[in-house]
């Protein structure tokens, strides 16, 4: 499983989709926090990195599914699929491999953004006047929001050799999981369930940890969610085999 994990992260570095992605988030956010004025931290005059994280998992959407529409659909599409699932290693051992390659790429897009959270750091008045802990947790939840991006990915991957169509399904589940059930929620048809429905979306989730508070039930919530679609992923991949 270790030498699949590492050629997987080997192929996304030398197809140099991981890093063009990676840096137009970098980039996105930068703009956001920095230029465009209805966002632009400096003019607030408060020191926090409320637009990265609020930011991030909309942007997410694009960078993950486009670093994860290859992860199946490009074996299919080389005939190198039927080669994959004949190795000495099992469906779920392939899935896991390429789970983690894409989280890895998920935490490498997120260290640079460090950079932001030192710089609010030292324009704090006084110095280093910023939630230190809320902005710990937003992280966490930022990267576990992005293990079920990746998640999604994958399994959207799974369904198609055609790379284009896996990025554009990805993105409307990712889409579909963090937002609409929010959405749904607030349609008075749906007042009877509607914090039942808000629960289910990754928003609410997302937003609980961001407080600054890990809450387990948050955590086994990504858990399961993550959990959910590889079991998707390993059941298509079983079907297919």
């Amino acid at each position: 499983m270790i030498p699949l994990f590492i050629k997987e992260i080997r192929s996304f570095l030398s197809s140099l989709i991981a890093i063009v992605v990676i840096v137009v988030f970098l980039l996105a956010i930068g703009l956001f926090m920095w230029i465009f004025p209805d966002s632009n931290t400096l003019d607030y005059g408060y020191s926090n990195l409320d637009i990265l994280f609020s930011m991030a998992p909309l942007i997410f959407i694009f960078l993950i599914s486009a670093i994860t529409m290859r992860s199946f659909a490009e074996e299919k599409r080389l005939g190198t699929f039927e080669s994959l699932v004949t190795k000495p290693i099992s469906n779920l051992q392939i899935i896991i491999a390429k789970y983690f390659a894409g989280l890895v790429l998920v935490l490498f897009s997120l260290i640079p953004t460090l950079i932001y959270y030192y710089t609010i750091y030292q324009l704090g008045a006084p110095k280093g006047n910023i939630d230190s802990g809320a902005i710990l947790g937003s992280y966490i939840g930022l990267l576990l929001l992005g293990s079920c991006y990746v998640a999604i990915g994958i399994f959207a991957s799974s369904l198609t050799e055609n790379q284009i169509i896996a990025f554009i399904i990805s993105m409307f589940l990712c889409f579909f999981c963090y937002s609409a059930f929010e959405q749904l929620s607030k349609l008075s048809v749906f007042s009877p369930i509607d914090y039942l429905l808000e629960w289910i979306g990754i928003n609410y989730h997302y937003q609980s940890i961001s407080r600054g508070v890990l809450d387990t039930r948050d955590v086994i919530y990504f858990i399961s969610f993550t959990a959910l679609f590889l079991g998707f992923t390993f059941n298509r991949m079983s079907k297919g085999k």
